[in-house]
């Protein structure tokens, strides 16, 4: 999982030394468009997609699981154990439990579609209040709070590296000699974007390294403390220099904890939810992302940086007593495939 998360930081960085070089010069349509250009590369890998034989066995189809696994074993060039592929399925309540019931839940599908198509549309409701179950609403109501922390402060501190020394600039200065520097301190600004991108590199190297020797538990809030440390000094104006220092430091420990986080949430749901799980709390995310600009952009640029730097602190302690509070530590344990588990 940490190497898979090394995908992420390389982008990052190619991204941001593509609008050092793009933006200055060409715009951000320009650098909107040339950044959309991989996604289409991505539909090219969809169809060479392999399904899970975990989820494939969880689901009693044995026969695909052992296909998948065939498969995997014929491009790496390997055999597969000898002996009969077996697994501990059995059925949730909501599964149908034999042939002759999904017989009749077809005959009764295509007599009644309307009662049918009811059923598909609370099927996303259903998926929800399964998360919220007894079982896990704890660690389904922790995990939202914390992965809309760690979005909020991971891209909160992307646009800090800009928006602090421009905000320094517009209330230090008189209107008329900002207009004059605003365009020309841009290549700067996009350097150090540049610079602290690099900052996840560190960040992704600490977190494998401590992933599995101190827990994910332990890994995330340390790292959300230590942040809290390094941009504890923004409160107050500092120079160019020191303000990339300490948004460097910021960054890789964000970067860090975000990396254990998307190993400890797939851990912590039973195969059942895992993948609605996880993708809910990704969907949960995207709400730090849309709020993080009322903070690092509106208040800087009205010259309440202390404020702002206070709620980026404030929201790195909570996210860290949210972590301390998770009701398991995920690390060594077997995964689960259902929820009674």
């Amino acid at each position: 999982m940490v190497i898979f998360s090394a995908f992420w930081t390389i982008g990052t960085i190619i991204e941001a030394s593509l609008a050092w070089a793009v933006m200055p010069a060409f715009g951000w349509r320009w650098l909107l468009a040339l950044s959309s250009l991989p996604s289409f590369a991505l539909l090219l890998f969809y169809p060479v997609t392999l399904e899970s034989p975990r989820y494939l066995c969880m689901k009693g189809r044995i026969a695909d699981a052992v296909h998948v696994m065939e498969t995997m074993a014929r491009v790496n060039h390997v055999a597969l154990p000898s002996g009969r592929l077996t697994s501990g399925h059995r059925m949730e309540l909501h599964e149908v439990a034999d042939s002759s019931e999904t017989a009749q839940l077809v005959s009764a599908r295509k007599t009644n579609p309307v009662d049918h198509a009811n059923k598909s549309g609370i099927g996303g409701l259903n998926a929800i209040l399964r998360l919220l179950s007894p079982n896990l609403v704890r660690a389904t109501l922790l995990l939202w709070t914390v992965f809309l922390g760690l979005a909020f402060l991971y891209y909160g501190l992307v646009l800090l590296t800009s928006e602090l020394s421009h905000g320094n600039r517009i209330c230090g200065s008189e209107g008329a000699i900002t207009i004059e520097t605003n365009h020309s301190n841009d290549v700067n600004l996009y350097r150090n974007v540049f610079i602290t991108s690099f900052g996840e590199v560190p960040g992704l190297i600490l977190s494998a390294a401590i992933v599995d020797k101190f827990g994910r538990k332990l890994s995330m809030s340390s790292m959300l403390y230590i942040s809290c440390l390094c941009i504890a000094p923004l409160m107050f104006a500092q120079t160019e220099s020191l303000t990339t220092v300490f948004l460097f430091g910021a960054r890789m420990c964000i970067s860090a904890s975000f990396i254990v986080l998307h190993i400890y949430a797939p851990e912590i749901y039973p195969t059942a939810v895992r993948a609605t799980g996880v993708g809910i709390a990704s969907s949960i995310a995207r709400f730090g992302g849309i709020l993080c600009p009322l903070v690092a952009v509106g208040l800087v640029h009205a010259c309440h940086q202390t404020a702002a730097i206070m709620i980026f602190i404030t929201v790195m302690l909570v996210s860290a007593v949210a972590v301390s509070y998770f009701p398991l530590e995920t690390s060594g344990r077997k995964l689960s495939d259902h929820i009674a588990a």
